[in-house]
């Protein structure tokens, strides 16, 4: 018998780890320092899960409820930070290695997020409104990487390439309809990151876009 709890924090921690790697990675990219790339590894990571918290009026914040998080999301960051710093000639000649693999994490993190997201949604008594469900779904995956753009003056990635908010929303959807149809929450679960994910790397490889104006 699979233990529920067990499972989705499974879940939490590996795309906690997953957002923080792919935070830290844009931070150092950026040229932030270690404070700099720790902040930003903890805001992409745990952002998106706070404004959704902020949305349901759960406060406060889990993130502060909880120092578990914060803390593997620094041990991430500052992991990828020492490596990044002690072998920084073959990280800056091995770029476009670098950025693939932030792609996967940052795959991994979105689809974690995006049914986690949904799944708390549930959780706190708005099953019957599937909008809702996959816009909390959405906003857990994207709303930290929305707020590292922000900080560091970039337009969000979100709002401009690779359908990575839709993908957020398919997998949360996804979510949200097998478990208001009762299918199994671990089924529904690893539907919905598995579609999240598919779509994210698919969207990478084939540099899937959203139509634009000019």
């Amino acid at each position: 018998m699979i233990d529920l709890n067990f499972f989705f924090q499974i879940g939490e921690w590996i795309g906690t780890a997953a957002f923080a790697v792919s935070g830290a990675m844009i931070a150092i990219d950026s040229g932030t320092d270690i404070f700099g790339v720790m902040v930003l590894a903890v805001v992409t990571a745990l952002g998106g899960g706070t404004m959704r918290d902020v949305f349901i009026g759960h406060f406060p914040p889990r993130m502060f409820s909880s120092s578990n998080y914060v803390a593997l999301a620094c041990v991430c960051a500052l992991t990828v930070f020492v490596l990044a710093r002690i072998y920084k000639e073959r990280y800056l000649a091995r770029e476009k290695l670098v950025e693939q693999v932030n792609n996967v994490f940052d795959a991994i993190g979105l689809g974690v997020f995006a049914v986690s997201g949904a799944r708390i949604g549930v959780e706190a008594g708005f099953g019957g409104n599937t909008f809702l469900v996959t816009f909390l779904g959405m906003i857990t995956a994207v709303g930290g990487g929305m707020l590292r753009d922000v900080l560091i003056k970039e337009i969000p990635f979100v709002l401009k390439k690779r359908v990575y908010a839709v993908a957020a929303i398919a997998g949360a959807l996804c979510y949200a309809l097998m478990a208001e149809h009762g299918m199994s929450t671990v089924w529904a679960y690893s539907a919905g990151w598995a579609v999240t994910v598919v779509l994210r790397l698919l969207a990478t490889v084939f540099r899937w876009d959203l139509p634009k104006a000019l």
